[in-house]
């Protein structure tokens, strides 16, 4: 899979915190409805790697990244699982070269000029800026384009229906990451519904800019 053209049409990755794997499938569909196809199931649960499984297996027409993975361990299986990428919020040598051996593509994070450099010694020309927002924001991000014009981006923490169309609109950001409508408690509530409602109103940001 070529990670950056699947996010570049996405725009918008939900990033998911599975705390039942059962949540998954309805989840995932709830999401697909509304417009949103690319999802990151993040290893901050020990569902993370069922729920990756169980979406593969039930949910057709969706493309599935492993976030928030921190060991080999968890690449491997995130991979087993069948996830088609792997983001990380950091970036570990060892992931990426693991990752590299096993062509898994991988979006390492980073937020400073000297991670972006390590990132291209690894060939890679795609990255997750994080957090985002703490790390000072889509004026950052520009600043690091000067000099790095060929690394694209994919901003995630802080980010919202409030300001995700200002990082949408810099050609350096592939896409972006975000929670806002996948919050745990809807999930907790089983308000699949309201999580359709969000993606949908997302979307239609993005429909109304074009």
């Amino acid at each position: 899979m070529n990670i950056v053209e699947a996010l570049k049409k996405a725009r918008i990755i939900p990033v998911i915190k599975i705390n039942n794997a059962a949540d998954a499938v309805p989840l995932a569909n709830a999401l697909k409805r509304g417009g949103l196809t690319v999802l990151e199931v993040t290893f901050r649960t020990e569902y993370a790697a069922e729920a990756i499984s169980r979406i593969k297996k039930d949910v057709s027409g969706v493309t599935l990244i492993a976030g928030t993975v921190l060991n080999i361990e968890n690449a491997k299986k995130a991979l087993k699982a069948g996830a088609e990428a792997i983001v990380a919020p950091g970036l570990n040598p060892e992931i990426v070269k693991w990752c590299i051996a096993n062509k898994m593509p991988v979006c390492p994070g980073v937020a400073t000029a000297t991670e972006i450099e390590q990132a291209m010694s690894f060939g890679l020309n795609f990255v997750k800026f994080f957090p985002a927002e703490a790390a000072g924001g889509l004026k950052m991000i520009k600043a690091l384009s000067a000099p790095y014009s060929d690394m694209r981006f994919m901003p995630t923490g802080g980010i919202d229906e409030n300001n995700f169309l200002d990082y949408l609109a810099f050609d350096k950001v592939v896409a972006i990451g975000g929670s806002w409508m996948v919050r745990e408690d809807l999930i907790k509530a089983k308000n699949f519904d309201e999580i359709e409602k969000l993606a949908k109103n997302a979307i239609n940001k993005i429909k109304s800019q074009v």
